[in-house]
């Protein structure tokens, strides 16, 4: 069993070396640990940091690429790499690395496939009180989005099995802690919280520029997520909404129409047609969107599969795409 620890980072050399060396090389129930750092586009010397500290493997990104896309990138190295399970920690040491085994306990024991780390915000002092009332917020909208029970939905610090990472997709650039809880609830996969402790806060959130940014753009990937996944229940109600405008005033119009008055009242009917229609076009729009969900499922189950023959042919160690390689030194990869 192998265990990789993978870090995003931008511009973390003066942090990384200290989450580094809290780091586990040994973990219960895995034979081996290694770690990998994905420099996304750094312009200081993370890089070299990670590897003064020991890292096993560092992926430099040419260009700053975003949280999600230096998330994704470390995932497709990992499996690469025959991890079987991959924990995401972030570069500032916020999450207290002793937590780990508690973190992937519950994965080795099959009672889940990705297990979300929950930080104690309540008792978070740099958290302000209008940050921990919106985390609050922000958590309990993905539950219902997402359909589990996750208690600390914008955290970072989670452990998923192999099966789970080659099921994940992010589409959107801004962060992937959101998005991948509701897809994972959203394709039926066991995800559930584990509470973890946070270390003192080194610096300011990079993510988080400011409180209405940050809404704004959960909110629209919220959205955005349940379009994807569940476009026919959105558009179905969307259209509901105008379909139930459009009768109501037509309604009105026959009311007015039956006592007399409907010759002042036409632009109930012209506001009951435009309605109906309106209501009409994005049920159809949901339609349209269901069978496309539908065929990006078959296109995802396509994927894994194609994943699990590729490591069925390679050895054990080698990763995707090295077939020959039976050894991994320390490696940099620069996708």
């Amino acid at each position: 069993m192998k265990l990789i620890i993978q870090v995003p980072c931008f511009n973390e050399a003066d942090t990384l070396g200290i989450a580094l060396t809290e780091l586990p090389r040994e973990v219960p129930g895995f034979d081996s640990v290694e770690w990998l750092i994905i420099d996304d586009g750094s312009a200081d010397d993370t890089a070299a940091v990670a590897r003064r500290h020991g890292a096993d493997h560092v992926i430099r990104h040419q260009v700053n690429r975003g949280l999600a896309e230096a998330f994704m990138s470390g995932i497709d190295a990992c499996l690469r790499l025959g991890a079987d399970v991959i924990v995401n920690t972030d570069a500032d040491n916020q999450y207290h690395a002793g937590d780990i085994p508690a973190l992937i306990a519950p994965l080795l024991a099959g009672e889940a496939e990705i297990v979300i780390g929950a930080r104690p915000i309540a008792e978070t002092e740099h958290f302000s009180w209008l940050k921990k009332r919106l985390q609050h917020l922000g958590s309990w909208a993905v539950r219902m989005a997402s359909q589990t029970q996750v208690a600390d939905a914008p955290s970072g610090f989670r452990a998923m099995s192999r099966e789970a990472a080659m099921r994940l997709h992010v589409f959107n650039g801004y962060t992937y802690t959101l998005e991948t809880i509701i897809q994972a609830g959203q394709s039926n996969m066991r995800v559930i919280s584990v509470p973890v402790r946070t270390n003192a806060d080194l610096r300011p959130s990079r993510l988080v520029k400011s409180i209405s940014s940050y809404v704004k753009r959960s909110l629209l990937t919220i959205l955005r997520m349940f379009v994807v996944y569940r476009p026919l229940a959105f558009f179905a109600w969307l259209g509901g909404l105008f379909f139930a405008a459009g009768l109501v005033a037509g309604f009105r119009f026959l009311f007015f129409y039956m006592s007399g008055a409907g010759a002042g009242h036409v632009q109930s009917v012209i506001f009951s047609a435009l309605c109906i229609i309106v209501g009409l076009m994005l049920t159809m729009i949901g339609l349209v969107g269901d069978l496309i969900a539908t065929n990006r499922k078959l296109l995802e189950r396509i994927d894994v599969r194609l994943q699990r023959i590729e490591r069925e042919r390679s050895p054990p160690d080698a990763p995707r795409g090295h077939p020959g390689a039976s050894q991994r030194p320390r490696a940099t990869f620069t996708p």
